[in-house]
């Protein structure tokens, strides 16, 4: 359906649309919103967009996101070397941080398994993963993926090659709502599926 608005303004509604949760009627609110705003707020964004493109890249080690070689957890000494927690992406290693229960290091797959949407493992970070485990320092994975179908089909695929690896595999205990994603549960629900977490026997 065309927009109802003209040029610029009907533009940077689509623009805002293709963001993740927005809809419609939000994108309007928040292009009328800035349209009202005064220059130097809306300068600010901009610079703030500009700066995050430029200056934001991924972890060499675990592909948080960062704006140096290495993220603060990564070169936190502090960080036991021993555990490692695989998320699916970056924004949900602040969900597990929000619990305070989890002392380890982390390593960000960039997605999940999704054979619909043409995504396989590697299309993943899965042989950084396994590059990791070379040093033999790691004891414990902790596999950390949402709770839907995607999550479990990249969960099912690690359990299966990481088990033979010489590390012990577990996975977040229940009390994550199924379908739900990770970034969205509340410090509470995380610790406790931290706490609870289930070691995975590799199929022999």
């Amino acid at each position: 359906m065309a927009g109802i608005y003209d040029g610029a303004v009907q533009a940077l509604i689509d623009e805002l649309g293709r963001l993740p949760g927005v809809g419609p009627k939000s994108a309007q609110r928040i292009a009328f919103y800035l349209l009202e705003a005064d220059e130097a707020e809306v300068q600010a964004l901009v610079e703030a967009l500009q700066a995050v493109k430029e200056k934001v890249r991924f972890c060499a080690v675990c592909g948080n996101v960062t704006e140096d070689e290495l993220c603060r957890i990564c070169s936190d000494p502090r960080r036991v070397g021993s555990v490692i927690c695989v998320v699916e992406e970056a924004k949900d290693i602040v969900a597990i941080e929000r619990s305070r229960e989890y002392r380890g290091r982390y390593h960000v797959l960039g997605g999940a398994i999704d054979p619909i949407g043409g995504v396989g493992p590697q299309d993943l970070r899965i042989r950084e993963l396994y590059a990791r485990l070379a040093s033999g320092e790691v004891e414990e994975i902790i596999l950390a993926m949402d709770p839907n179908i995607e999550g479990e089909a990249t969960a099912t695929y690690l359990s299966l090659n990481l088990g033979n690896m010489g590390v012990t595999v577990s996975r977040l205990a229940s009390g994550l709502p199924v379908g739900g994603d990770l970034e969205y549960a509340d410090e509470v629900t995380i610790s406790r599926a931290l706490a609870g977490r289930q070691r995975i026997t590799p199929i022999q």
